[in-house]
């Protein structure tokens, strides 16, 4: 059974609408308001009336008035994150009127809904000290779906693809009086012929929206830039009414994946390359991400800061190379949104989370605490800019103190290591309130307490990653000093309430049990911080011995393959980079590093042969050998890092065939038709 905490104001009929002479229409008012209720008020009047002049109707707290922003303390008007009807009014058909919101301390939050003749006709919010919504008085068309690839500052989807089959999505917003069952939707490609199809099974109520995902994939066969048009045709088998907002285009780019590098590591002797440090304002990072358009290679870097000034981040652009540059960045308002964050984690619309290590975002000095993670837009035209007096900040929800570590799942859907309640809990912010509102009401947060988890009091991170399939989401236990894995797909929903809060409206706040679980790393481990996936591997930091551990997941309890020693100083988040390789932050050091496989044939124990050349090196997978001395018969052997034999073959040098390889690090062993070796040397096969 799922418990609802907020109304549903889709479904909302309105039943007492008044009974109007003609030439007038029944308006009513549904109020929101936010954690703050007593530092709103608002007003009904005729346009172009200003607020106070002939008022129709009022509601609120009356000493805020008008004009706002003298921060009366007043506490009477609306109670705190509730919802209010107001009206009906009868107002004449067809003319104007304006609502007038105020609110007293500039940081908007109150969200407001327009009803005529019972049916939700206009919503709208307030980003600071007030607005004035103006509206004329008809009731809103049966059918009107509107298409959008951007909701508020978030987009639907990543924008950044490979060369495979790719869904989609795109948002449908209903303006109409009836709820949405079907609706058709095409997309053509770089002004090519449509390609059209019929999404049924939907159930999008008035006023909300949903994303939805065509049902023909796009299959792009070549990487550059392309320009994604799409467009809504019917609607419930009927035509849509308002056929100005059912168009949206979104500009896509196809580019590479991270090739699977990580057994380059397991050989040689790895060197270390320092790509930022305090000089670029490197400050007791804990955490780091690469932004999912990874032809941009633009790597977030995580401050922790102070509880009262809170984190920053440093923008590392092209990373690695000769041309790169660093930029910091603060939030206005971090002191509460991103107060001692642990963990930085991205999502492919472009959106970032953050967790934060604090008790209370408020810094109170009290024992109720109110935090949890914050989502973010890396646009920089939005993020740390100045958004009405509550920061740049597009979501935040309040269910998990002292969090320690944050990754992502899909869309604005994030992970997080509650260290307060010791479990692991499942955001999703749904749609962002826009930068500076507050309006967390469809928020969905699932806590899994099956397996509690313990912190670091001393704050060293415990990170999160899930794997590919999205199914198996792996834990770095500080605590305990393990790593376990939970697969997200089981579990059941408990009928109790979680014991930690609830703290705000939410649309749904759950407990799930009965989920499969289990140990990966139980040994070994002193001190583990981050974490990072690719494939059957899996890289743990530690924090205490400043080594990277190596591990094969194929099977479970995981197998070591091998221990790097780094000479940092209190390693924490590690990532994988655009180009496959390791880059991790040392909290104590001020750095970012990147560790680079050793790429010398001799020092890997590799035989070298100069008649004998491969290429090419880099490859997509094509294979090719030249030799000095004229074709010869060869008998080849590609083996894995570790030495594994993956295939064998013979063949002739000067031919080039397909391996038929994943990305990932080989190794190349030639032999002559008796057998003895000519040639052993790395090759890497890049996405």
């Amino acid at each position: 059974m799922k418990y609802l905490f907020l109304v549903s104001l889709f479904l909302f009929t309105f039943s007492s609408q008044a009974q109007c002479p003609v030439g007038e229409r029944s308006v009513s008012l549904i109020v929101t308001s936010d954690t703050y209720g007593y530092e709103g008020y608002w007003e009904l009047t005729q346009s172009p009336n200003p607020c106070g002049t002939q008022t129709i109707a009022w509601g609120g707290n009356p000493t805020v008035g008008c004009t706002a922003g003298s921060q009366n303390q007043d506490p009477s008007g609306y109670g705190n994150n509730l919802t209010f009807t107001e009206g009906p009014w009868c107002l004449t058909d067809s003319a104007y009127y304006t609502f007038h919101y105020r609110d007293d301390w500039g940081d908007g939050g109150f969200q407001f809904r327009v009803l005529i003749d019972g049916l939700i006709a206009h919503e709208f919010s307030d980003p600071g000290l007030g607005t004035d919504f103006t509206f004329q008085v008809v009731p809103p068309p049966v059918n009107d779906v509107a298409c959008y690839t951007w909701l508020n500052s978030t987009l639907v989807q990543g924008r950044y693809v490979q060369q495979e089959p790719v869904g989609l999505k795109v948002l449908l917003f209903n303006y109409g009086a009836a709820t949405v069952t079907t609706a058709e939707i095409s997309y053509t490609v770089n002004g090519g012929a449509p390609v059209s199809g019929l999404v049924s099974g939907l159930s999008i109520a008035p006023y909300s929206s949903a994303a939805v995902v065509h049902p023909v994939d796009w299959v792009p066969n070549a990487d550059g830039l392309y320009s994604i048009a799409f467009s809504v045709g019917s609607v419930n088998g009927m035509p849509d009414e308002q056929p100005l907002n059912n168009t949206a285009t979104a500009e896509y780019e196809v580019g590479p994946g991270r090739p699977d590098m990580l057994d380059a590591y397991l050989t040689g002797t790895p060197t270390f390359s320092v790509i930022a440090s305090a000089a670029n304002a490197v400050s007791q990072p804990t955490d780091l991400d690469f932004h999912p358009q990874l032809t941009q290679k633009q790597l977030w870097v995580i401050n922790k800061g102070t509880e009262n000034t809170g984190g920053s981040t440093v923008t590392i652009n092209n990373t690695g190379e000769s041309n790169q540059t660093t930029e910091l960045l603060q939030d206005g308002n971090a002191w509460h949104f991103m107060s001692i964050p642990t963990g930085i984690a991205f999502s492919d619309n472009g959106n970032f989370t953050t967790s934060p290590g604090v008790f209370d975002a408020n810094h109170s000095g009290t024992s109720s605490a109110f935090t949890g993670p914050t989502l973010w837009s890396s646009d920089p035209a939005i993020y740390a800019q100045p958004s009405g007096g509550n920061g740049s900040h597009i979501d935040m929800l309040h269910e998990s103190p002292n969090s320690q570590g944050v990754c992502w799942e899909k869309d604005n859907a994030f992970w997080l290591f509650d260290g307060f309640n010791s479990d692991i809990v499942r955001y999703d912010f749904v749609n962002d309130h826009n930068a500076g509102n507050s309006d967390h009401s469809d928020a969905i947060v699932h806590r899994y307490s099956d397996t509690p988890v313990l912190r670091d009091a001393s704050g060293t991170v415990s990170h999160l990653e899930l794997d590919d399939a999205k199914t198996w989401l792996y834990v770095v236990d500080n605590g305990h000093q393990r790593v376990f894995r939970m697969n997200i797909t089981t579990g059941v929903f408990s009928a109790a309430l979680p014991a930690y809060g609830p703290h705000e409206i939410m649309a749904e706040y759950l407990t799930k049990t009965g989920y499969v679980w289990e140990n990966v790393v139980s040994s070994g481990l002193q001190d583990p911080a981050g974490i990072a996936l690719s494939g059957n591997r899996m890289v743990i930091t530690d924090h205490h011995t400043n080594e990277i551990i190596l591990y094969d997941i194929s099977s479970v309890p995981a197998t070591e393959l091998r221990r790097i020693a780094t000479d940092g100083q209190g390693l924490m988040g590690i990532t994988i980079g655009p180009d496959g390789l390791l880059y991790y932050v040392e909290n104590t050091g001020n750095k970012v590093v990147r560790l680079n496989p050793d790429e010398t044939p001799l020092s890997l124990g590799m035989h070298e042969n100069s008649d004998l050349q491969i290429f090419p090196n880099p490859s997509n997978g094509l294979l090719g050998i030249s030799s000095a001395g004229g074709d010869k018969k060869l008998h080849l052997e590609v083996l894995s890092a570790n030495g594994q034999r993956i295939i064998h073959f013979q063949t002739e040098s000067g031919k080039i065939f397909d391996t038929g390889l994943p990305a990932g690090f080989y190794i190349l062993r030639m032999l002559d038709e008796q057998g003895n070796e000519l040639k052993r040397c790395p090759w890497v096969i890049a996405q």
